[in-house]
């Protein structure tokens, strides 16, 4: 069914052109029609009379609403619907599309917002001193400054105006400790103070203006290391470190607090399903209810205070997985998969869409250009 969503939003895409965050969602359903006609018979046509199972998809563009029924993985826009609707109906809570490309593929990337743009960083593959940028609204690529160095499985985030890029190996699977700000109006690098403790393999948030890069994997293996960056006079200090030490892990801030989630012990063998948070004001850590996939090289962003974590790798292959955690009820929910199953991603939210960008398709070393988007559909549970 969520491959019907997908084929009908790629439709309009293809008649309007341009990111979905251009269509607004007057409807999204899954449904029971109560024939193969799915409430909008063509004249002169026969269909079976049996219920089928599907979705109905209304989107607006520029105040034309477009009204899509959904069967399996079809989609075909109505134009004459029936007056009885469907039998059943229950709220989506999301779907994918398929925006464009990278220009360059890569995986265990680090990416970060800044004005309202997504600058995917280094990485594994031809692009280990990328920095490319993506524009949601028009859907386009272009270039930027490249890293300074040959980076991969680093950090990012954003803060007052300029982008962190912290940590990371060294192509050779070695820890670093750089770290370089980016600021986009001059598209220049400035080195910053260096991270105390060299890792790759960390992940990084910020609260009120402060960057926690949280474990990771150092030169004697895996850490718990949560380190403090303040931007504003270039410092860094010790602060209490994650109960269990890992690395390929996502970290999130959601109102005020870091969610470190998942990762692994050394090796996608040794996956872990931890969930800690960490709250700065009393630089306590808590074990939460963890996640429900144990899994590696994953992504997370949040939504309305919901965090979403796609994606991961293990011995067995790869994940499309997409489980949202609700920090108000320590409770986890199944959401519709990736459409590409794929670790070493990174993850962007920007209002109700997050968008998942690079990453490999298989274990291991293997890379790709993909951004995929989360539309992210609210209603009351």
């Amino acid at each position: 069914m969520h491959q019907g969503v997908r084929t009908a939003v790629a439709d309009l895409q293809r008649q309007i052109g341009g990111d979905p965050g251009q269509i607004r969602i007057v409807r999204a359903q899954e449904v029971t029609w109560r024939d193969t006609s799915l409430g909008c018979p063509e004249p002169g046509q026969g269909y079976l009379q049996v219920l089928t199972p599907g979705a109905w998809l209304i989107l607006s563009f520029q105040g034309r609403e477009y009204d899509y029924r959904i069967a399996g993985p079809q989609a075909f826009l109505c134009t004459r619907p029936e007056k009885t609707g469907p039998l059943e109906g229950r709220a989506l809570d999301g779907f994918w599309s398929r925006l464009a490309s990278a220009p360059t593929a890569r995986s265990e990337v680090a990416v970060a917002e800044l004005n309202g743009r997504i600058h995917v960083l280094g990485g594994l593959g031809p692009g280990a001193t990328a920095n490319e940028e993506y524009d949601p609204p028009t859907d386009t690529w272009r270039g930027r400054a490249p890293v300074p160095q040959r980076v991969d499985h680093a950090a990012a985030v954003a803060t007052e105006g300029k982008l962190y890029f912290i940590g990371g190996f060294d192509g050779s699977f070695r820890p670093i400790s750089s770290v370089w700000a980016y600021a986009s109006q001059t598209d220049t690098w400035t080195r910053k103070a260096d991270l105390p403790t060299p890792r790759g393999a960390l992940s990084a948030a910020v609260v009120d203006g402060k960057i926690y890069a949280i474990g990771g994997r150092g030169p004697q293996g895996d850490v718990g290391t949560n380190e403090e960056y303040d931007p504003a006079t270039d410092t860094w200090r010790s602060r209490s470190p994650m109960l269990t030490p890992r690395d390929h892990l996502a970290v999130v801030e959601v109102r005020g607090k870091v969610y470190a989630i998942g990762g692994r012990l050394g090796t996608f063998a040794q996956n872990l399903d931890d969930n800690e948070v960490y709250d700065p004001a009393t630089d306590t850590w808590t074990r939460l209810d963890p996640l429900p996939t144990p899994r590696s090289g994953i992504a997370a962003a949040a939504v309305d205070g919901q965090i979403h974590v796609f994606g991961g790798e293990a011995v067995e292959g790869t994940f499309n997985a997409n489980e949202r955690y609700d920090p108000a009820t320590n409770a986890w929910k199944t959401m519709p998969p990736m459409p590409t199953a794929r670790h070493g991603l990174g993850a962007v939210a920007l209002g109700d869409r997050i968008y998942t960008l690079a990453g490999g398709p298989t274990p291991g070393g293997s890379q790709s250009p993909l951004n995929e988007v989360f539309i992210v559909l609210k209603h009351p549970d």
